[in-house]
């Protein structure tokens, strides 16, 4: 690539004290936000992202949009802080980022608990469960029985007053084969065959089966997916969509992922309403290589033809270990999904530049010299950033940004050369020690194009996702940093770095109250 020597390496400037930011050439850098987004009890708690006052949440669930309200809900603990009682929460939102968390809508019982699925309007009242004047959301999720035997079978639930409450089906299960291994269903109406479908997953199997019905009640199964991809560890979570001109089969797999644990892979190819038929050629693609992204999928009716996916962030390595309280576990941020050249393509959903406030830096066309410099004294504790950068010449081996810095921890976004990997590096990210499976550092490969690496993160409280090379790669970490650490430095190995572009934005909270 070429490395043109028109910038100006400003060392010096670079080398200013802690208390300043760097006023580097082509650049401003607005005030720093001092104390912005601190003062909360709860040290971790998201302030982009989703989680519940207080408990235990894993898997998104029967995500739908309806009546100009975004539902999530989701796995949820209603009785404590670790896996056990699994029910449904719920929560809704306006705008994907002002959540108001609602009572639980689909409860465990003495009989059995509520595993993942899906919600689906059911606008032609085929199932009977509504009224033409008012037709029916209706949920459809693994029953996993409480007794010894353990079995997973699917069941119903119906809302006749937008999913404010539920009602479980008389006629339960609806679909039982009498496994253990049985579960989440992902269910859509597929127009051009006037049906509803299912995707189900056979975990220890690594197969997704394909179930028919006109009513929601009487399922007749279509065909198989797989084995195919990753299957070092069992199948979960499965999600089918289309997009642009291909379908989309997400599947979760744990454990197994690129990072160690819980991940998720996706297939392309063709949908004809019975059978998957993945596109040629395909080996194991990942939605996220960082550590915490798992069992997402997207929403049923999103509007103007949107396809949002949401996934649960946190890895089952160490999932009930995080450091967090009175609550345990959050929610990714939505993404926006597209396909470019046949690759999936994330980007957070744009309602996050409502949240934008000021620019806190903006670089152009500048050279931090080899080693580590500090760029920015104070960025909060979350913020957008985005940034375009390169090697500044052949020598350097290394080089990118160390976020949420200070006392003697970082968290390093960076891009090895030599191995043409972009990576997360948690192992200084303040408390690592809660799980030895937690401190990493979690890659994903990425050639260098002419033009520099771009990259979005975003940072939250407790959490920092990368977008590379036009979202076609992504990586999502947790982080648990000491509130003080809030500075922001570059760095290079062998050489200079390169900064084309980069900008940091404050983001005002999303949090309610």
């Amino acid at each position: 690539m070429p490395f043109p020597s028109r910038r100006s390496v400003l060392t010096s400037a670079l080398g200013v004290t802690a208390a300043a930011a760097v006023p580097l050439l082509g650049g401003t850098a607005a005030a720093t936000p001092g104390a912005l987004g601190r003062g909360r009890a709860e040290t971790y708690r998201p302030r982009l992202h989703f989680s519940p006052a207080k408990n235990w949440i894993n898997d998104p669930n029967g995500l739908i949009h309806h009546e100009g309200r975004w539902h999530l809900f989701f796995q949820y603990n209603p009785e404590g802080d670790v896996w056990g009682n699994m029910s449904w929460g719920h929560a809704v939102s306006s705008d994907l980022l002002h959540w108001e968390e609602r009572p639980v809508a689909i409860a465990h019982d003495d009989q059995e608990m509520i595993f993942s699925g899906s919600v689906v309007y059911d606008e032609r009242n085929t199932s009977g469960l509504g009224s033409a004047g008012r037709p029916p959301l209706v949920a459809i999720y693994t029953s996993t029985l409480k007794d010894a035997s353990g079995l997973q079978r699917q069941s119903l639930a119906y809302s006749t007053d937008a999913g404010e409450t539920w009602t479980k089906y008389a006629g339960n299960p609806v679909l039982d084969i009498g496994a253990r291994d049985f579960r989440d269903p992902s269910v859509f109406w597929h127009a051009e065959s006037g049906r509803w479908v299912m995707a189900l997953a056979l975990p220890t199997e690594y197969k997704i089966r394909f179930y028919a019905s006109d009513d929601l009640k009487s399922w007749r199964q279509l065909s198989d997916f797989g084995p195919l991809g990753a299957t070092g560890g069992i199948w979960e979570c499965p999600n089918l969509f289309p997009l642009g001109d291909r379908w989309v089969l997400l599947v979760s797999l744990n454990p197994g992922g690129p990072a160690g644990g819980s991940a998720t892979q996706y297939f392309t190819g063709s949908f004809d309403g019975t059978t998957f038929t993945p596109d040629p050629g395909q080996g194991t693609r990942w939605v996220d290589q960082g550590a915490d992204c798992y069992a997402g999928i997207t929403y049923n009716n999103a509007p103007d033809g949107r396809r949002v996916f949401l996934p649960w962030m946190n890895n089952w390595l160490y999932a009930d270990r995080i450091p967090t309280a009175p609550w345990r576990g959050a929610m990714g941020f939505p993404r926006e999904l597209a396909l470019h050249n046949g690759q999936l393509a994330q980007a957070p959903v744009p309602e996050l530049e409502s949240l934008r406030t000021r620019t806190l830096l903006s670089l152009t066309d500048a050279t931090a010299p080899e080693g580590t410099r500090r760029l920015l004294a104070d960025t909060g504790q979350f913020y957008e950033l985005e940034a375009v950068l390169a090697p500044d010449g052949p020598a350097t081996s290394g080089f990118g940004l160390d976020i949420r810095t200070g006392g003697g921890s970082y968290t390093r976004i960076g891009y090895d050369t030599a191995a043409g990997e972009l990576y997360i590096d948690r192992r200084s990210s303040g408390d690592v020690g809660f799980a030895a499976e937690f401190p990493g550092v979690h890659r994903a490969p990425l050639a260098l194009p002419d033009g520099g690496l771009d990259l979005r993160i975003l940072v939250d409280a407790s959490s920092v996702e990368v977008y590379a090379a036009g979202g076609t790669v992504c990586l999502t970490d947790q982080i648990f940093p000491d509130p003080s650490s809030c500075a922001l430095r570059a760095y290079a190995d062998g050489g200079a770095l390169r900064i084309e572009t980069l900008r940091v934005r404050a983001l005002r909270s999303a949090l309610r109250g």
